[in-house]
């Protein structure tokens, strides 16, 4: 299974935010990792910044190299502005969908779930994370997997979360990706315009 296995604290330094869930070193260290991180102040140069942008989605999402080129491919031939279209192929992947539902408190965990079997779309089980979920498709906790500890303590705590795209039952544990996300809708902080300039170079 494709993921980033290293530090959490090490990547939300690297691009100065918590991307990876809360990160008690933001508040320690505001300053870039590595043994030269503290001294950095040099001006970046596009390529740089654009590259940046881009390795931002891929963590945040769980992505691996090879998997961002297939949703960029899909968002570049897809109708719509290329980068609008990229966020909201990222949105619709399985793991981030369990995420945003509350069921996982951390894509992390949600993919960790997936990958465990404990999740069903459209009353079918399935173990890959990097699923494309399709707008009107149901996505569920197992029904044996409903009493598991992580599940009901994620769902209590994250249950007044709401996202507009997504309908979510917190007593049955099922909920709807009922369409993409308008791009002002998704929280994080992307360039996605960027990613889009690195990849037309």
């Amino acid at each position: 299974m494709a993921r980033y296995t290293g530090p959490k604290s090490k990547i939300s330094r690297k691009f100065g935010e918590a991307i990876l869930g809360p990160s008690k070193a933001l508040a320690k260290k505001n300053y870039p990792p590595g043994q030269h991180g503290r001294g950095r102040r040099g001006k970046k140069s596009e390529y740089a910044l654009q590259l940046q942008e881009k390795q931002k989605i891929k963590y945040t999402y769980g992505m691996l190299e090879r998997q961002f080129a297939r949703i960029f491919h899909l968002a570049a031939v897809k109708d719509g502005q290329t980068g609008a279209n990229l966020i909201k192929l990222c949105e619709s992947r399985l793991d981030n969908v369990v995420y945003r539902m509350g069921i996982a408190p951390t894509r992390r965990a949600a993919r960790q779930l997936v990958a465990h079997k404990h999740i069903v779309v459209d009353g079918e089980v399935t173990n890959i994370p990097s699923l494309l979920v399709k707008p009107g498709q149901a996505v569920a906790v197992r029904e044996k997997s409903k009493a598991l500890e992580n599940i009901t303590t994620s769902t209590s705590i994250n249950s007044s979360k709401k996202y507009g795209w997504i309908e979510f039952n917190s007593t049955d544990l099922s909920g709807v990706f009922i369409n993409y996300p308008d791009r002002d809708q998704v929280p994080e902080n992307f360039n996605d315009q960027a990613v889009v300039e690195l990849y037309n170079k």
